[in-house]
Protein backbone atom coordinates (compact mmCIF):
# COMPACT_ATOMS: atom_id res chain seq x y z
CA UNK A 1 0.00 0.00 0.00
CA UNK A 2 0.93 3.66 -0.28
CA UNK A 3 0.48 6.15 2.53
CA UNK A 4 0.65 9.89 1.99
CA UNK A 5 1.53 12.37 4.70
CA UNK A 6 2.56 15.98 5.09
CA UNK A 7 -0.63 17.73 4.17
CA UNK A 8 -2.15 20.55 6.16
CA UNK A 9 -2.94 24.25 6.15
CA UNK A 10 -0.34 26.59 4.68
CA UNK A 11 -0.36 30.28 3.91
CA UNK A 12 0.01 31.52 0.35
CA UNK A 13 3.67 31.60 -0.59
CA UNK A 14 4.51 28.92 1.92
CA UNK A 15 6.01 25.47 1.44
CA UNK A 16 5.01 21.94 2.19
CA UNK A 17 6.69 18.58 1.65
CA UNK A 18 4.47 15.60 0.99
CA UNK A 19 5.60 12.02 1.46
CA UNK A 20 4.37 8.88 -0.25
CA UNK A 21 5.63 5.83 1.62
CA UNK A 22 5.29 2.32 0.28
CA UNK A 23 4.74 -0.70 2.45
CA UNK A 24 4.56 -4.31 1.37
CA UNK A 25 6.66 -3.72 -1.70
CA UNK A 26 9.94 -2.11 -2.67
CA UNK A 27 9.18 1.01 -4.63
CA UNK A 28 12.60 1.17 -6.32
CA UNK A 29 11.23 -0.50 -9.43
CA UNK A 30 8.08 1.57 -9.54
CA UNK A 31 7.21 4.81 -11.20
CA UNK A 32 5.27 7.05 -8.84
CA UNK A 33 2.82 9.77 -9.81
CA UNK A 34 1.43 12.49 -7.58
CA UNK A 35 -2.15 13.44 -8.42
CA UNK A 36 -4.37 16.11 -6.96
CA UNK A 37 -8.08 16.70 -6.98
CA UNK A 38 -9.68 19.95 -5.98
CA UNK A 39 -13.37 20.17 -5.04
CA UNK A 40 -15.55 20.08 -8.11
CA UNK A 41 -12.63 19.43 -10.43
CA UNK A 42 -11.22 16.41 -12.17
CA UNK A 43 -8.17 14.67 -10.78
CA UNK A 44 -5.00 15.81 -12.48
CA UNK A 45 -1.51 14.42 -12.56
CA UNK A 46 0.96 16.79 -10.97
CA UNK A 47 4.34 15.13 -11.14
CA UNK A 48 5.95 11.79 -11.85
CA UNK A 49 9.21 10.07 -11.06
CA UNK A 50 9.93 7.11 -13.26
CA UNK A 51 11.49 3.75 -12.50
CA UNK A 52 14.82 5.19 -13.67
CA UNK A 53 14.28 8.43 -11.70
CA UNK A 54 13.40 10.63 -14.61
CA UNK A 55 11.05 13.39 -13.48
CA UNK A 56 8.08 14.99 -15.19
CA UNK A 57 5.85 17.87 -14.16
CA UNK A 58 2.50 18.00 -15.86
CA UNK A 59 0.68 21.26 -15.31
CA UNK A 60 2.67 24.34 -16.27
CA UNK A 61 1.42 25.94 -13.09
CA UNK A 62 3.65 23.78 -10.88
CA UNK A 63 6.82 23.87 -12.94
CA UNK A 64 9.56 25.64 -11.07
CA UNK A 65 7.63 25.40 -7.80
CA UNK A 66 7.25 21.66 -7.18
CA UNK A 67 10.03 19.09 -7.01
CA UNK A 68 9.59 15.34 -6.92
CA UNK A 69 12.29 13.09 -5.49
CA UNK A 70 12.82 9.60 -4.18
CA UNK A 71 14.63 8.12 -1.16
CA UNK A 72 14.93 4.41 -1.67
CA UNK A 73 16.34 3.89 1.82
CA UNK A 74 13.02 5.12 3.17
CA UNK A 75 10.89 3.55 0.45
CA UNK A 76 9.43 7.00 -0.01
CA UNK A 77 8.78 9.53 -2.75
CA UNK A 78 8.54 13.20 -1.83
CA UNK A 79 6.81 16.18 -3.39
CA UNK A 80 8.35 19.46 -2.28
CA UNK A 81 5.93 22.28 -2.93
CA UNK A 82 7.14 25.87 -2.74
CA UNK A 83 5.41 29.15 -3.48
CA UNK A 84 2.03 27.61 -2.76
CA UNK A 85 -1.06 29.32 -4.11
CA UNK A 86 -4.74 29.00 -3.16
CA UNK A 87 -5.33 27.16 -6.44
CA UNK A 88 -3.00 24.41 -5.22
CA UNK A 89 -5.60 23.48 -2.62
CA UNK A 90 -6.56 19.86 -3.21
CA UNK A 91 -6.34 16.31 -1.97
CA UNK A 92 -2.96 15.01 -3.07
CA UNK A 93 -2.56 11.30 -3.62
CA UNK A 94 0.11 9.07 -5.06
CA UNK A 95 -0.05 6.05 -7.29
CA UNK A 96 2.53 3.45 -8.30
CA UNK A 97 3.11 1.27 -11.31
CA UNK A 98 5.94 -1.17 -11.89
CA UNK A 99 8.46 -0.24 -14.56
CA UNK A 100 6.57 2.93 -15.37
CA UNK A 101 8.13 5.80 -17.30
CA UNK A 102 5.57 8.55 -16.78
CA UNK A 103 3.65 8.37 -20.03
CA UNK A 104 -0.11 8.55 -20.18
CA UNK A 105 -0.49 9.23 -16.47
CA UNK A 106 -4.11 10.29 -16.80
CA UNK A 107 -5.24 6.95 -18.17
CA UNK A 108 -2.59 4.55 -16.94
CA UNK A 109 -3.71 1.60 -14.83
CA UNK A 110 -1.73 1.90 -11.61
CA UNK A 111 -0.97 -1.04 -9.36
CA UNK A 112 -1.62 0.72 -6.08
CA UNK A 113 -3.03 4.03 -4.83
CA UNK A 114 -2.79 5.92 -1.60
CA UNK A 115 -5.78 7.50 0.12
CA UNK A 116 -4.54 11.05 -0.14
CA UNK A 117 -3.63 13.96 2.07
CA UNK A 118 -5.36 17.33 2.12
CA UNK A 119 -3.40 20.46 1.32
CA UNK A 120 -5.16 23.75 1.96
CA UNK A 121 -3.56 27.03 0.94
CA UNK A 122 -5.29 29.91 2.59
CA UNK A 123 -4.58 33.08 4.51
Amino acid sequence: QLVESGGGLVHPGGSRRLSCTASGFVQDYYGIVWFRQAPGKEREAVSCISTTNGTTYFPDSVKGRFTISRDNTKNTVFLQMNGLKPEDTAVYSCAAAAYYYCSGAKTHSFDVWGRGTQVTVSS
